[in-house]
């Protein structure tokens, strides 16, 4: 129980509910522990289930006829999947998997709708948050069109989590180079040659374990720009 009140706390969707409501919620919800790795579910499935992540990182995927992996999101602690499905009825045509141990909290559809009956800020917040995926997805097809993948990068590493340190900010991939490269629609031999470049230019300095100094913001700021 605690641990759902936390999830349910935690959560968007549902920090517009007062103390009681959001316990209220957490008694509908499920905890479900994932495994790094774990597939939660796949295209085709019949997922009738709003999933909630708690703790950990799920990717979600598409497989193209050829095998390709094509990462479309992450989801963080607090983000939702499997909407669609309440919406529409329609099964994905993704894949979910666990990025890392972790764990959610899954709600059934027919709870969630209603949820959204009686607290119509659930059904807002899920709308709020459509469509600033859609936003994104938007941008990011935009940038494919018109940027290039040093441009695409620039923007990406100036989207993540910094902290300042003697000579400009210092950021950490939150994926591996491969995965990075499946977001920004390159080639993880591509995402290389621009890190080295960048470096080469003194625009960032590259450490071990995935971190990385960002020493030119202005340099950075501009390449995002042309995206």
């Amino acid at each position: 129980m605690v641990e759902d009140d936390l999830c349910v706390a935690r959560v968007p969707l549902f920090r517009g509910l007062s103390r009681a409501e959001q316990e209220q919620v957490a008694e509908l919800a499920r905890p479900v522990r994932t495994e790094r790795g774990e597939a939660v579910y796949t295209a085709g499935s019949d997922v009738s289930q709003l999933m909630v992540v708690h703790t950990g990182r799920l990717k979600i995927t598409r497989i193209s006829a050829d095998g390709h992996e094509q990462i479309v999101r992450i989801l963080e602690p607090g983000d939702f999947v499997g909407e669609s499905a309440l919406l529409t009825g329609e099964r994905p045509d993704h894949h979910a998997v666990a990025l890392e141990a972790g764990s959610m909290c899954v709600f059934r559809h027919a709870d969630v709708g209603g949820l959204v009956g009686r607290h119509p800020s659930i059904g807002m917040h899920m709308l709020q948050e459509i469509s600033a995926r859609l936003g994104e997805v938007e941008a990011r097809l935009a940038s494919v069109i018109s940027g290039d993948v040093s441009s695409r990068l620039a923007d990406y590493l100036l989207g993540l989590p910094a902290r300042r340190v003697p000579g400009g900010l210092t950021v950490e991939l939150p994926l591996p180079k491969k995965d990075i490269a499946s977001l920004l629609d390159t080639t993880p031999e591509s995402l290389s040659r621009q890190l080295r470049r960048l470096g080469d230019s003194g625009v960032i300095e590259q450490h071990p374990r995935g971190r990385i100094t960002l020493t030119d913001l202005d340099a950075l700021l501009a390449l995002s720009a042309e995206s």
